[in-house]
């Protein structure tokens, strides 16, 4: 198994909800192995509070986790990403910036769970609902032989992992 460590980015229109839950997963579930990243083509300016409560409640980390513009990691000292996820149908129709590196880029299409209208509960479950796909794609991910894929093979194993339905 190989040491590099691999450098993800999950992008969503407002980088609030889905791609800050997908960064905390990846970087709790990676153990080590990647460093997960999050923004958004039009960011809200904070995290909504329900990602933050269900990671805590998770046990996974949110120190340092914001709300931020995806041009932050289009600049020549941005991490060099190895993937680039949309989460959200919407970042996925748009024109992304110019990545440095040709990363690797699926979609993985998530119900947005901070559009969910109706009672606490209703939300709530919205966000766990949210949080359960993207572990069970995350989980799918992280089982990749990924030293030994090459790009094609591992865009088309990312563009199945984006379409399974897996039970948490």
């Amino acid at each position: 198994m190989s040491d590099r460590t691999y450098n993800a980015l999950f992008l969503c229109t407002g980088n609030s909800a889905r791609s800050i839950l997908a960064e905390s997963i990846l970087n709790h579930e990676g153990k080590g192995r990647f460093n997960a990243y999050s923004a958004g083509s039009n960011p809200a300016g904070k995290v909504h509070p329900y990602s933050l409560d269900l990671l805590k409640s998770m046990d996974h980390p949110i120190e340092g986790l914001r709300s931020k513009n995806w041009d932050e990691f289009a600049v020549p000292n941005a991490p060099k990403l190895d993937f680039v996820f949309t989460v959200c149908d919407n970042a996925a129709g748009e024109t992304c910036p110019v990545w440095i590196g040709q990363p690797m880029t699926a979609h993985w299409g998530v119900p947005d769970p901070a559009a969910i209208e109706g009672n606490e509960a209703k939300k709530r479950a919205a966000f766990t609902e949210a949080y359960r796909m993207l572990f069970n794609r995350i989980s799918l991910f992280l089982a990749l032989p990924l030293e030994s894929i090459d790009k094609m093979s591992l865009q088309n194993s990312l563009k199945d992992i984006g379409t399974q339905k897996a039970e948490v």
